[in-house]
């Protein structure tokens, strides 16, 4: 049985309690980002919806950190022996996008958020959960500085979609193609 801690041969528990949470996180983030701007006409049930999506973003950034801080604290198990210069390089990029989007995303949603000038004009603020407010560094807000965060948010979010497809994909690959242990060791650690 595995431990807590990465080994040379699988994941440990935090790693993949950490993976599959992150996992279950931005899925349920992309689906609630895509329903509220899509198909909530109702601005009173989509100011809802944006009060949960901003909560969980914070979610995800907190995550992120931790996630981080675990694995500057536990090395990665080598890659398998099998895998070529192109595929290792691949494999280092799209793990280096995954971290950068991680935190790329619910920081450019914050700053949108804090960009709008509706935050004044209704007195809203960014909570978590309603239990604490995160900060705001545009007082009073600037609707040019919104669409840009609104523009980097949506293509962060197009990079991530992507770049997790890809992951997905990979770690299926490894799976059903190369019949190694790549995608077992994030499900059982070894």
């Amino acid at each position: 049985m595995m431990g807590l801690r990465n080994t040379s041969a699988g994941w440990g528990l935090a790693a993949r309690l950490l993976h599959w949470a992150m996992a279950g996180v931005i899925l349920f983030m992309f689906g609630l980002g895509i329903w509220m701007s899509n198909f909530v006409p109702d601005v009173f049930e989509q100011f809802g919806l944006v009060q949960l999506h901003k909560s969980w973003g914070f979610v995800v950034f907190a995550l992120a950190l931790v996630r981080v801080i675990w694995r500057l604290m536990n090395p990665a198990p080598p890659l398998p022996a099998h895998m070529g210069g192109l595929e290792r390089t691949f494999a280092h990029a799209g793990h280096l996008a995954l971290y950068v989007l991680m935190f790329a995303m619910p920081l450019t949603g914050w700053l949108m958020a804090s960009a709008s000038e509706l935050q004044e004009l209704y007195g809203i603020r960014n909570m978590v959960f309603g239990l604490f407010e995160m900060p705001d560094p545009f007082v009073p807000g600037s609707k040019p500085l919104e669409d840009l965060f609104r523009a980097a948010h949506f293509w962060c979010g197009v990079a991530l979609g992507l770049t997790v497809l890809g992951h997905a994909a990979a770690g299926l690959k490894h799976h059903f193609v190369n019949r190694d242990n790549v995608l077992t060791r994030m499900i059982t650690g070894r």
